[in-house]
């Protein structure tokens, strides 16, 4: 799974490292040799907030929300750099691979944004990541669908919200799509024997509270999308003051 930054020696991306947002001259990469060993560095690991909301699948994170793993989902999101998708995507594939552990079938669950969100970005940041985290895992010999069974209502920017505010928010923030809620079976509950079918992953860029993939997880629960584990790129550490 590794070796992800060669496949963007063909791409002409801006100047500026996406990782640090230094300017280095023929700039090949997203991100500059530095950021891509500190990316590369990264390994997914057991990520859940504390304390934990409800229905909060067990979850994954590549890396901590910080450093060049941070500046870089900003660009993404928040900058327009969309070239980001793909090496961002297939470092969630290596946290797929993990969450799941063995090659088996995957059924992978974006968290959708709004429409509003969607417009802004020029897309559904998160339908891109997924369809090139498919894409890795599918070359690397996993079964995978990118599945849609939710859609996102409007809500407030979570930024101008306390913990409560984002918890109820979060809410109401989901509903099923129409025609999507059929779910992949008995297996899609969670990991289990190889063959036996797939396990549902559902993927967000960022956890902090965990409040958006849990009411996220219960939709899906009740429409029998039960998430078997929630795999992420990013996790918000809190801070602790003195």
């Amino acid at each position: 799974m590794r070796g992800l930054w060669a496949d963007l020696a063909d791409l002409v991306l801006p100047a500026d490292c996406a990782g640090c947002r230094e300017r280095h001259q023929r700039l090949r990469h997203a991100v500059c040799p530095s950021c891509q060993t500190a990316l590369s560095a990264l390994r997914p690991r057991a990520a859940r907030p504390t304390p934990a909301p409800p229905g909060l699948p067990r979850c994954v994170a590549l890396g901590p929300y910080a450093g060049p793993l941070r500046e870089a989902l900003l660009a993404y999101k928040d900058h327009g750099r969309h070239g980001l998708a793909r090496p961002l995507g297939a470092l969630l594939a290596e946290v797929v691979a993990v969450a799941v552990g063995e090659v088996r079938p995957v059924a992978l669950v974006p968290v959708p944004d709004t429409a509003a969100a969607a417009r802004a970005r020029y897309g559904d940041h998160l339908d891109r990541l997924a369809r090139h985290c498919a894409a890795r895992l599918g070359r690397s010999g996993w079964p995978v669908r990118v599945h849609r069974p939710l859609r996102a209502l409007p809500r407030p920017d979570s930024v101008t919200l306390d913990s409560a505010g984002r918890a109820a928010a979060a809410e109401a923030a989901f509903r099923p799509r129409s025609g999507g809620s059929d779910g992949p079976g008995p297996a899609g509950s969670g990991p289990g024997p190889a063959g036996s079918g797939p396990v549902v992953v559902l993927l967000d860029d960022i956890v902090t509270t965990g409040v958006t993939l849990a009411a996220a997880a219960r939709v899906l629960t009740a429409t029998g999308w039960r998430p078997g584990v929630a795999a992420v790129l990013a996790a918000t550490e809190k801070r602790h003051h003195s």
